[in-house]
C-alpha cells in the first residue's frame, strides 16, 4: 500500500453518514425480502386452513403471540412503504422529482404515510376484534 499518495482516502463508514435517499433505498429491497417472507407466509396459513382446524390450530397460536404479531406488523409496514416508495420511484421513471430537495420531501413523506397507514391498519383492525 502506497501511504506517501496525497490523495485523500474516502471517509469510513462510522464517520460518513448515508443520504436519506441511499437509506430509503436499502429499506426498498428490505421491505421486498419481507414482502417474500409474508407471501411464503400467506401461502403456509391457506395451506394450514386448508388441512383443517387440526392444522391451522398452531399458525392461529403463532400469529396471535407477540412474535408472530411483531412479524404481521412488519409485514403491513413494509407493504405500505414498499408501495409508497415505490410511487416515489414511478415519478422517477418519467424524470420528475429529481431535485435534492424534492427526494429529501418525497423520502420524508413515504416515510409518515407508511407509518400513519400501518398504525391505522392496526388500529382498525384491533378494533374488529
Amino acid at each position: 500500500m502506497n501511504t506517501s499518495s496525497r490523495h485523500p482516502t474516502s471517509p469510513h463508514l462510522q464517520i460518513y453518514r448515508l443520504p436519506l435517499t441511499a437509506l430509503l433505498s436499502i429499506t426498498h429491497r428490505t421491505t421486498g425480502v419481507f414482502l417474500v417472507i409474508g407471501a411464503v407466509l400467506l401461502v403456509a396459513v391457506l395451506a394450514a386452513l386448508a388441512g383443517g382446524t387440526d392444522s391451522y390450530t398452531p399458525f392461529q397460536a403463532f400469529l396471535q403471540s407477540w412474535f408472530g404479531q411483531l412479524i404481521l406488523f412488519a409485514i403491513t409496514f413494509s407493504l405500505y412503504f414498499h408501495f409508497c416508495n415505490g410511487i416515489r420511484h414511478l415519478f422517477w421513471d418519467v424524470g420528475m422529482g429529481f431535485e435534492l430537495e424534492t427526494t429529501d420531501k418525497t423520502a420524508k413523506l413515504a416515510i409518515v404515510i407508511s407509518i400513519v397507514l400501518t398504525v391505522a391498519t392496526w388500529f382498525v383492525a384491533a378494533g374488529v376484534e
